[in-house]
Order: structure tokens, then sequence, then C-alpha cells
């Protein structure tokens, strides 16, 4: 018997005219985006544009075999912005006493429903996008100092990241652990068989998915797989799903993410889960915000790589918060500790939507959560 090779595209969805080359070598192909649209693209491997990993080169794009110029492009170029608005384009208060009010109001969150102990929010973006990192910096604001309790990897091409692992917030020394569980998981459309698939994505949001589970591509989550939760409560299920992408990376993205960010988000909508979005390495994008992130809402390249995470993402901004997550310092900074707890505070309005949504829904039979 012939054997056929089967191509998998972002989110593991496989195709059949999509072929991606080894080691980022780009080719322009017909290729079956996620869930079966159909896109000609320039592609490298991990299903992404051959030229994501770098933000100071030009991309040569291949054009149609009957005109075959070259064009240059640039990633990204913020020309013709100003460096600084007079006024911020949203209101934030940048302080130490802010930031003992943000930490407060987070350590003594309590999800709006007796059955609900924790709130449980799920990390979905690419590779190297900042979840492992957002993590680790949420619980540094907490412990006082930087330290990296989700394990941050430095390949650019897979995930470092392959099982599902859930981190409770630990609040201050001497008080109580926060409600807050962040979720960790697989990166996205990493090519193929390495991306976690729609199927599994899915399979954690509707709480089947065990603690510690490795997600492999080929080997989809169901009822023989280890620790396999057949009936999970409302407690084992995600409350919220925040889509984290990178700043630095926008106009990179392959082409395939937006239709695969839509159809995902279709799908998780329907589960009636509210969803929010991490912009992150906001500091990579605009010199004044690395400088002092406080000026972050007065910078227009900030703003406008938000309405190009919107646009990716098929939501409106006032869903995304930008963020600076803490990567080679030592010691914390007071604004990115506001911005970070801004962020959290921000996910746990849509938790507590969510769980206004569902409860009175479960009795009337109209919410199917399965």
């Amino acid at each position: 018997m012939e054997k056929k090779d089967v191509q998998y595209g972002s989110f593991g969805v496989p195709g059949t005219t999509a072929t991606f080359p080894l080691f980022g070598v780009p080719v322009t192909t017909t290729a079956v985006t996620p869930f079966g649209a159909t896109t000609n693209t320039t592609t490298s491997a991990f299903g992404m544009a051959s030229a994501s990993f770098s933000t100071n080169t030009l991309l040569q794009n291949e054009t149609t075999k009957d005109n075959k110029k070259e064009r240059c492009v640039a990633i990204p170029v913020f020309s013709g912005l100003p460096t600084k608005l007079e006024t911020p384009w949203r209101d934030a208060q940048w302080s130490e006493e802010q930031k003992k009010n943000l930490m407060k109001i987070v350590s003594s969150y309590k999800p709006n429903c007796k059955d609900v102990p924790h709130a449980r929010v799920l990390l979905l973006g690419p590779v190297r996008s900042g979840k492992s990192s957002f993590i680790s910096s949420v619980q540094s604001v907490f412990n006082g100092r930087v330290t990296n309790r989700a394990m941050v990897g430095s390949s650019f091409n897979t995930s470092f990241t392959k099982k599902l692992q859930s981190f409770n917030i630990r609040a201050q020394k001497g008080e109580e652990n926060t409600r807050l569980i962040l979720c960790d998981s697989m990166g996205l459309g990493d090519g193929e068989m390495t991306g976690m698939t729609l199927h599994d994505i899915l399979s954690v949001i509707k709480g089947h998915v065990p603690e510690g589970h490795k997600f492999s591509p080929d080997q989809p989550v169901g009822t023989d797989t280890a620790g396999y939760v057949k009936t999970p409560g409302l407690s084992d299920k995600i409350h919220c799903v925040a889509f984290v992408v990178d700043a630095s990376k926008i106009t990179s993205y392959g082409k395939g993410f937006t239709p695969a960010f839509k159809q995902l988000r279709e799908y998780i909508s329907e589960l009636g889960v509210h969803q929010v979005a991490l912009l992150t390495h906001v500091d990579q994008i605009c010199q004044e915000t690395a400088k002092d992130v406080s000026q972050v809402y007065r910078s227009p390249s900030v703003r406008e790589t938000m309405n190009k995470a919107g646009a990716l993402l098929g939501m409106s901004t006032s869903y995304i918060v930008p963020v600076k997550n803490y990567s080679s310092e030592l010691d914390l900074d007071v604004n990115a500790d506001v911005l970070l707890l801004s962020a959290v505070d921000h996910i746990l309005q849509y938790v507590d939507l969510f769980l206004q949504d569902y409860t009175p829904q479960k009795t009337s039979g109209r919410f199917v959560y399965e």
C-alpha cells in the first residue's frame, strides 16, 4: 500500500496541498490554512512567515511565476509617528499605592460561585509569545523579587511547554494563596505535528484534560487518555481564556493565524467562555516605553500594534491589555508591576462574567458545556 504524507498547519489541522520546508527556508505554496481555509503564502517551518524572528532585517517575498521581481518589506517600522502622545489613550495610575491596591484586589479575590474555589485561566498563544513569562512575572510581583516559577525555553521554533501545567499564584509571605490559577499550555501553530490541536484546546477548556498531561498532536485527548476526566465539574473547567501575542512579531505571524484564531474563538465562544488578550513585549516596539513603562498609554506605536493585534485575533481592543514581562531584570519595577496586576484584574472581571452567566444557564438547560 502506498504511504501518503499528511501535512499539518496551525493547531495541527491536516491539509493536503500545503508543504512546510525544514529549517525555515521559505517557499511559496497554495497552503491549506487552519481548519480548511486556503491561501497563497510564503511559509517556513512551523507554519509561520519565514522572517518572523527578525525585526531588523528585510523580507524578500516571492511573487507569481510570471513576475519574479523581489520586493522588500520592513518589519516592523513605526516611522512617521510621534514618539509620545500628549494625552494618554487609556487612563492609569502609576504609583506604589496603586500597586498595593491592585495586589489587595487580586489576593482577596474570590470567585462569585460557591462551587468554584479557584478561577482557572488558560493562556493560549504562539510559541515564545510570553505565556510562561507572564505567569512567572505575576508571581514575581507577589514574591517581591523576580523569579521564574514557570520555566521558560530559549528555542525560537518549538514550544518549551509540552504539558498542561496549572500555577496557583501564591500571595505574599504569611498570607493565603490567591484564588487564581493560571494554566500554561503548548504553543499554537508550531508546525507539523508539534502544535497544540483544536481538539486538545477544547478538551482543556471543557475540563477533561488531567494536570500534567503531555500533549501530542498524533495522540489526541480521549477517554483512553490516562487520568481523563470523564465528567468534569465547574471547578475543573476553564473560566476565561487569555490569548498571548508578542507585540514585536504582530506583523510577522503567518497569514494562517488570522483565520485560525477566528475559528478557535468561535468554538470557545460557543462554550460561553470569555476571551481577553495580553500584548507582550511592548517595550520592544517603543523606545519611550522601554525607558519608562508608565509611558505605554502615551505610545502611538503600542496603540497601533494593539489595533493590529485586534485584527489578528478578531477582537475589539477593549479586550486587549499591554504587559511587560520580566526577562533579564533582577529587580522589580513598580510601573511594570502595575501593568501586570492591571492585566490580572482585567482577566478576573471576565471570569466573574462567565460564572454569572453560567450559574443560571446550567439549571435552565440552555447551556451545553460538556
